[in-house]
């Protein structure tokens, strides 16, 4: 049987799905077609339902919960992995940072921010601590850093790996949102998730489940068995780069969310409804089986 299988090219995923697509471990059967793309264009194949299995951003699950439900394996969960603000100046980036969560004065409500999509975890984080901010451009994350240094927006929210180069081309943080998160609700901050299609067979659904688990054991056990097929995607070559992200976002909660992971997400998908900003729906958003 083959399904079709969406992550991005960054050296978490590919780190994480590294053994599965290379049939390092059995796959029981199944077999995979890969599409690889940045998070937010993942995220609108998933509101269009294309993938059979697909990473995702959970901000964008919300709207993607009628057609997908949550894989226990395969997440990105964390403490200290949030996305940051940052800012080519380091003034601006020193004021604002006294305003996370706090009302920004009104002279600052019309900085233009560059963010990596709509959907994206991150944009609903910066619009946790900064909601006056809504004049975002929309852009590849991995173009963010450029934008700021052309004078074309004010501020940039970067995920991934960028948030270990940004120092190096004279850019300043303005908040750690990842932080911001965890000082307000105490748990990991849920990034992003693997989700899978409702209409495969539950038996199918526990059978890609179970692999991606393995997958992401056999990584751990064998850190440096995919390091040329990491490299060949990464946007970063250095290979310290690529395994401090790898660090930062494959953990514990790859391998299972456990009580944990459910709770942070329950809790994100709690905060996102109450403040409306994402639709409400009666859907277990767990595996099944799973609670």
């Amino acid at each position: 049987m083959k399904l079709s299988l969406g992550f991005s090219p960054c050296p978490n995923d590919t780190f994480i799905f590294d053994a599965l697509i290379h049939h390092k471990i059995d796959t029981e059967g199944l077999d995979f077609e890969v599409e690889y793309h940045d998070v937010e264009t993942l995220n609108h194949k998933a509101f269009r339902g294309e993938l059979d299995i697909t990473k995702l951003s959970y901000h964008a699950f919300a709207y993607a919960v009628e057609d997908y439900e949550l894989l226990d394996s395969g997440s990105a969960l964390g403490f200290g992995v949030g996305p940051l603000l940052i800012t080519k100046n380091p003034l601006l980036a020193q004021l604002l940072s006294s305003f996370a969560g706090q009302e920004l004065p009104a002279e600052y409500h019309n900085l233009k921010v560059g963010i990596p999509g709509q959907y994206t975890t991150a944009n609903f984080l910066l619009g946790l601590a900064f909601p006056q901010l809504k004049n975002k451009e929309i852009m590849v994350f991995s173009d963010i850093e450029s934008a700021l240094l052309n004078g074309d927006v004010d501020l940039g929210l970067i995920i991934h790996e960028n948030r270990f180069t940004y120092q190096e081309k004279g850019l300043h943080k303005v908040v750690d949102l990842g932080e911001y998160w965890e000082q307000t609700t105490e748990s990991p901050i849920p990034l992003g998730g693997i989700v899978i299609s409702r209409d495969l067979a539950p038996e199918v659904k526990e059978k890609v489940n179970r692999l991606i688990r393995k997958s992401v054991e056999y990584a751990f056990a064998n850190p440096k068995s995919g390091i040329d097929y990491i490299r060949s995607h990464a946007q970063e070559m250095e290979e310290s780069v690529m395994y401090k992200h790898i660090e930062l976002y494959v953990n514990q909660y790859s391998i299972d969310l456990g009580e944990v992971g459910r709770k942070a997400i329950m809790s994100m998908f709690g905060k996102a409804q109450e403040l409306n900003i994402v639709p409400h729906s009666a859907k277990n958003i767990f595996l099944i089986g799973k609670s």
